[in-house]
């Protein structure tokens, strides 16, 4: 049988452990980097965050910066892993395509009872586009990021129109990474994607989720059993999806 199925539990496998490691790895590389980096302004000392119990390393400036420090050499190992793992596996699911922002249009409109969603790959079209928004961010808040730290080398001496872009465009990122996360936790109050919560901690979404919602992705899978398992549509039900086929 597709060992990408879980007949028992009616499940499909949507991320392996280097899709949910990169994610994770990310994430809380990002909430410490952001968290550090205000504390560096110093934002925390300013609005007395620091006399709370347990917070008072929040305005230590030698602490803030180690954190920084260590948190982007993480956020920029799981980048890298990324790039080249997904790349030399040729697996570009995740990137935009034409006309990504026309279908996410439609696909918001629908969330709201607004006609009908385009069928799916495995990534909606409107997941490929926040991609995109935060990955862009990423790298740029990444690049301005190391050359912020070069200044602070011996003997380095860098133009003041450099660091003054340099750290505009570093806040910049900042911002848009803030807001593309605020985005992302907010599309989860829509009920239509809670079902893709569980892939990001199990891996496995539901199979009826997928077949409804991701036929373009389900299509391309072979889903029926295989290994001497007898009896395909015993073991899964058939979903009916937009196409009004069978899946």
């Amino acid at each position: 049988m597709n060992r990408a199925i879980d007949a028992q539990r009616a499940s499909i496998k949507r991320h392996g452990f280097s899709g949910r490691f990169v994610h994770w790895t990310v994430a809380l590389s990002t909430v410490v980097l952001i968290i550090s980096g205000l504390g560096q302004l110093p934002l925390f000392k300013r609005y007395f965050v620091d006399t709370l119990p347990g917070l008072a390393w929040t305005s230590d400036f030698g602490v803030t910066l180690q954190l920084h420090y260590l948190a982007a050499a993480a956020l920029t190992l799981a980048v890298v892993y990324h790039v080249v793992y997904h790349t030399t596996r040729r697996e570009f699911d995740i990137v935009p395509r034409r006309g990504d922002l026309r279908e996410s249009y439609q696909i918001i409109k629908a969330m709201f009872g607004r006609g009908e969603e385009p069928d799916s790959d495995k990534y909606l079209a409107e997941q490929r586009v926040a991609y995109a928004f935060i990955g862009g961010a990423i790298l740029l808040v990444i690049a301005t990021g190391y050359l912020k730290a070069v200044k602070n080398l011996p003997g380095v001496e860098l133009p003041y129109w450099l660091l003054w872009t340099t750290t505009t465009l570093h806040n910049l990122a900042m911002f848009l990474i803030i807001l593309g996360i605020g985005g992302h936790l907010a599309a989860f109050l829509i009920k239509e994607n809670r079902a893709l919560l569980p892939g990001m901690f199990t891996g496995r979404v539901s199979l009826a989720y997928a077949q409804k919602r991701h036929c373009l992705w389900c299509d391309g899978l072979d889903l029926s059993a295989e290994d001497g398992v007898p009896g395909d549509s015993a073991m899964i039900p058939p979903v009916q999806t937009r196409k009004g086929q069978a899946a």
